[in-house]
């Protein structure tokens, strides 16, 4: 992990952008955290958007959790950002484009070819960027995941036993496997639902929630579009993840 850059905020937090090879990513850190005191983090999920359209989001995730004594971190996720275009999942958002403007259904074969290739792809990445930050001396876990996309923070959440709870953001679309690989996740879950989210399929985030084989998940279903997340639900998740990570 190479770092690029390094600011301390004006609450005390320091921010450093690294790179991990190609993956560009933001590391935040409350100013408590050291090698005598290394403190638990939260890698912070997002959709497909870009570091930079996302930071302001981002920043505001990552300095709550500063303030109840966590790291966070995030990466650049696979073709977006300045990392390389991605062909097979362009034209594949090209079609969801097509298909919702023309009011047909969105089907199976769109939605595995937008999803399914960035799972595979962003998950190894998570998971070596999680091997870089948990080397550091002021980090030292437990480990929590918070956002989206949900089918990354599913398949994240079944094969990488350092995660120990999760918030899941149910707002993208879900392929059909995802549904089998969510048996497979048994750490504490809060699920956050949308439940006018224009671009979210709300039976297949409620059939999603039903399969993971968490004994302990949490459904929070707010009204409101995609982007109307209330306060409340935010400042719930943050007690879920304070719980089973301090």
């Amino acid at each position: 992990m190479h770092v690029t850059s390094e600011q301390h905020l004006d609450d005390g937090v320091l921010e450093r952008g690294f790179t991990l090879g190609e993956i560009p990513g933001i590391l935040w850190t409350p100013g408590s955290a050291s090698p005598s005191a290394p403190v638990p983090l939260i890698l912070l999920g997002h959709p497909p958007l870009g570091l930079h359209r996302m930071y302001p989001r981002l920043v505001g995730r990552a300095r709550a959790a500063a303030a109840d004594g966590f790291a966070a971190a995030t990466i650049e996720l696979p073709g977006s950002g300045d990392r390389p275009r991605w062909a097979a999942v362009e034209q594949a958002r090209a079609d969801l484009r097509r298909a919702m403007e023309a009011g047909e259904p969105v089907g199976d074969e769109i939605v595995d070819a937008l999803v399914l290739p960035l799972v595979e792809k962003a998950v190894p990445e998570w998971q070596a960027a999680l091997d870089a930050l948990l080397a550091l001396p002021e980090i030292g876990g437990p480990v929590g995941y918070s956002g989206g996309v949900i089918s990354i923070g599913t398949r994240l959440a079944a094969v990488e036993p350092r995660i120990s709870a999760a918030v899941l953001f149910a707002g993208s679309l879900v392929p059909r496997a995802m549904f089998e690989e969510a048996r497979r996740v048994t750490v504490p879950l809060h699920v956050l639902l949308q439940w006018d989210d224009e671009g979210n399929d709300r039976q297949a985030a409620l059939d999603l929630f039903d399969a993971f084989g968490s004994e302990e998940k949490t459904l929070q279903a707010n009204m409101g579009g995609h982007t109307g997340v209330p306060q409340f639900a935010g400042e719930a998740a943050a007690r879920f993840l304070t719980r089973h990570l301090s």
